[in-house]
């Protein structure tokens, strides 16, 4: 069973067209997805994210992985041009 399964990502990630360019963000926030992910791949753990931005919970933080996987697989399931 796969995290997209057991998350509904779409019940915190919004995108808005007058906000942040309209980048998909952390429940309306002005966190970025790309931003969550960027200080997940930097090392930054869990619980420093949390502590540098309260607002966010662990399951915001779960819902930016699934979202992220979710548009892997659909750019993945497009053909690939040779």
């Amino acid at each position: 069973m796969s995290i997209i399964s057991t998350m509904n990502y779409r019940n915190y990630i919004t995108i808005e067209p007058n906000k942040r360019g309209g980048k998909p963000c952390v429940r309306g926030l002005r966190i970025t997805v790309y931003e969550v992910l960027e200080y997940l791949a930097s090392e930054m753990t869990e619980a420093e994210i949390l502590d540098d931005f309260p607002e966010l919970t662990r399951e915001d933080l779960k819902a930016c992985i699934a979202y992220a996987a979710d548009r892997e697989r659909r750019f993945m399931t497009a053909p690939l041009s040779a």
